[in-house]
């Protein structure tokens, strides 16, 4: 069974960069968006970033002007480079690919910690 694989995560400083990758350890074929999700300690799971298979990205207005996801379509693979980083921001990031015809697929989720 295909599966997604995050890496990427870790303890970093506030202030501080981080560069999440998310890839298939097989083929998915027709992604049509991938997106980064971040779930906190007693908080709901919440979207972070999205990018559909033509280029457009949106973004929660918490991480606006400081992540910026993109994606490779030759490598199957989706990142999410996080500047600035804020202790507010510490939280399991998990990736998610929607598809046309073989549903939804979630990574394992990679932790981020964001020190004051």
């Amino acid at each position: 069974q295909v599966q997604l694989v995050e890496s990427g995560g870790g303890l970093v400083q506030a202030g501080g960069s981080l560069r999440l990758s998310c890839a298939a350890s097989g083929s998915i074929f027709k992604v049509s968006i991938m997106a980064w999700y971040r779930q906190a300690p007693g908080k709901q799971r919440e979207l972070v970033a999205a990018i559909t298979s033509g280029g457009s990205t949106n973004y929660a207005d918490s991480v606006k002007g400081r992540f910026t996801i993109s994606r490779d379509n030759a490598k199957s693979t989706v990142y999410l480079q996080m500047n600035s980083l804020k202790p507010e921001d510490t939280a399991v990031y998990y990736c998610n690919w929607d598809t046309y015809y073989s549903g939804s697929y979630w990574g394992q989720g990679t932790q981020v910690t964001v020190s004051s």
